[in-house]
Parts: C-alpha cells; structure tokens; sequence
C-alpha cells in the first residue's frame, strides 16, 4: 500500500509542476522572439531624420469659385536630427510657380530660407511645421501643418499637408496635397 502511495504522490507532485515548467518555457520563448524583433526596431525620434532629403509634391488646391487647380512641386529639406528643418522648394498651382519662383522671362528659381520644426514619435509617426518665410505686409508668412510617418529606418518619408495657410492669409485654405520623400544619400549620389 505504501508503495501505490508513494506512486499517487509522484504523480500528483509531477502533474503539479507540469503547469509551472510549461509556464516558465512559454515564457523563455516569447522573450526570445521578442529580443531581436526590438533589436531590429528601435522606434523613431527626431534623430532618425537627420541629412538632406529629396521630395515630390503632388495634390490639389480649391480655388475661390469651387474649382481645383493642381499642384506639383519638388523640394530638398535638411532636417537637422533634433527637431528643426531648412527647405527650399519649386512649387507650380495650376502650372503657374509660386510668386518669387520666376517666370519663363526672368529664369525660374527654387523658393529659400523656408525654416520650421518637426517632431518624431516611438511609433514613427510625426508632424513637422514649415514657415515659408514671405515677407508679406500683413497676414501669415506662409505656414504649412504637415503629419508624416517615417519609413525604411529614416531613409522614406510620406507626408499629407493638414493645414495651410498662403501668404497674407489670416485663416488656412482647403488643401489636399501630400509628399514623398527619399534620403539623399551622398555616398551613392556622389561616387
């Protein structure tokens, strides 16, 4: 009898464990998966940008009778890894550049001295504020309300214009344009 006891407790004291060794191993593999998924994935700051960065403008603008025009434009933004960016841009609404750009008589020119901020959330997800720096004798100096999400480790950028307000304008107008940009890379560019 004392034999079918000593059994009876083996296999309670086995089938006792089995739930705490089983626990214990589950736990050991999730976090191994996990250590190289974060190892790989790091999140995002306002240090992932950092360098110059090519980008294609496209979208729409309404127009004061209801109308949309399109707008296309490029631009090079330096984003200096802690928050503040330097832009210059050609941006054409319509296929008319913007005032300051130039004309087909005097020689087109890329719009300079555009500054502003940005910020770059864990998740990569961000929003950036750009003043385009006008001197206009009243109103805004041009700003645009970006939200973006950074991709490819900092190397892609897509960006959607949530507010902008023209130059000499006290309120922002409808806008529906967005952007895409590359890191410019001056080992490969350059040779």
């Amino acid at each position: 009898m004392k034999n079918v006891h000593l059994k009876i407790s083996v296999i309670v004291g086995t089938s006792a464990m089995l739930p705490g060794r089983l626990l214990a191993v589950l736990t050991l593999l999730l976090t191994l998966s996990v250590i190289p998924a974060s190892a790989n994935n790091n999140g995002c700051s306002n240090a992932t940008l950092k360098g110059d960065y090519g980008f294609t403008i496209s979208g729409y603008q309404p127009n004061p009778d209801g109308t949309m025009s399109p707008v296309k434009g490029v631009a090079i933004t330096h984003f200096d890894g802690a928050g503040k960016l330097m832009q210059k841009d050609f941006v054409v609404t319509a296929g008319v550049p913007l005032p300051g750009n130039g004309d087909s008589l005097t020689g087109f020119r890329f719009s300079t001295g555009e500054t502003g901020t940005y910020t770059i959330n864990p998740d990569c997800t961000g929003g950036a504020e750009i003043d385009q720096n006008v001197p206009v004798p009243f109103g805004s100096t041009g700003v645009l309300k970006l939200m973006l999400v950074v991709t490819n480790g900092g190397r892609t950028i897509h960006t959607v214009v949530s507010e902008f307000t023209p130059p000499g304008a006290t309120t922002p107008i409808l806008n529906t344009t967005s952007s895409d940009a590359w890191k410019i890379d001056e080992d490969r560019d350059h040779g």
